[in-house]
């Protein structure tokens, strides 16, 4: 996977990209990524990429010309074209549906802006997706840029590793995920579940789901709207609301 990232501030992701599972990611050949700080395409003689915006009122809005023409240049050549993601509060919340299929891709180019905002333009006639990390609001792009990737990039054949890792996260099948234990089994008097260490792997496959639907049923019980339960499942959750 190819990531570039347009960016006004490209050495925030240094740190980021140059540690744990992205920098390893990186130098297996997995992805790669360029910063593209497009400042440097402006054509006015003080480089600004901001102006006020019609109408008046607060701020200053990101211009088209320097954005279109960073994007035009990283894929005039490309024989696919990307998705081009811009972050965005007013975006689609993200999730781990919307990482999985961005996964897929061979090339993303993520848009990171500064300011009051984005000329409308960039939305209506450059970018694929808009993609909102939460509902509150950040001095820019990109630190969701970071957030996206890498939850992306982990996805990616042999990242983690153990292949098995990714499937059981949590939102991966549509619940949160059960409990971890590790040793000692007694710790100050805080005993690990008997199950765990029965050696029974068809038990405890039967306590990590009930246990992964029991904790979405008291943490995120809008996760369970819409979700296909089975018959052993549909008993759980009965358990669960007489308790």
């Amino acid at each position: 996977m190819r990531v570039d990232i347009l960016t006004l501030f490209p050495e925030m992701f240094e740190g980021v990209f140059q540690s744990s599972i992205l920098n390893k990611a990186h130098q297996s050949g997995a992805f790669d990524y360029n910063y593209v700080n497009f400042r440097n395409y402006t054509e006015n003689k003080h480089n600004k990429v901001d102006d006020y915006p019609y109408g008046g009122g607060a701020g200053m809005v990101l211009t088209p010309q320097p954005i279109f023409d960073a994007v035009e240049d990283l894929t005039t050549k490309m024989e696919k074209e990307p998705r081009i993601v811009l972050m965005c509060p007013q975006g689609e919340p993200y999730t781990q549906k919307k990482a999985l299929e961005l996964a897929k891709e061979e090339h993303l180019v993520f848009i990171c802006g500064h300011y009051e905002g984005y000329d409308e333009r960039i939305r209506q006639h450059l970018v694929t997706d808009e993609i909102s990390i939460g509902d509150y609001v950040l001095t820019g792009g990109e630190l969701g840029a970071m957030v996206v990737i890498d939850s992306v990039v982990r996805l990616l054949p042999g990242v983690l590793g153990n292949e098995s890792s990714a499937p059981e996260d949590s939102f991966s099948q549509g619940l949160l995920e059960h409990p971890h234990y590790t040793r000692p089994a007694d710790f100050r008097g805080m005993k690990v579940p008997e199950v765990l260490m029965s050696g029974n792997h068809a038990k405890i496959e039967e306590w990590r789901q009930r246990e992964s639907l029991k904790r979405t049923f008291d943490r995120r019980k809008d996760l369970l709207k819409d979700y296909p339960f089975s018959d052993k499942q549909l008993e759980w959750l009965k358990s669960f609301t007489e308790s």
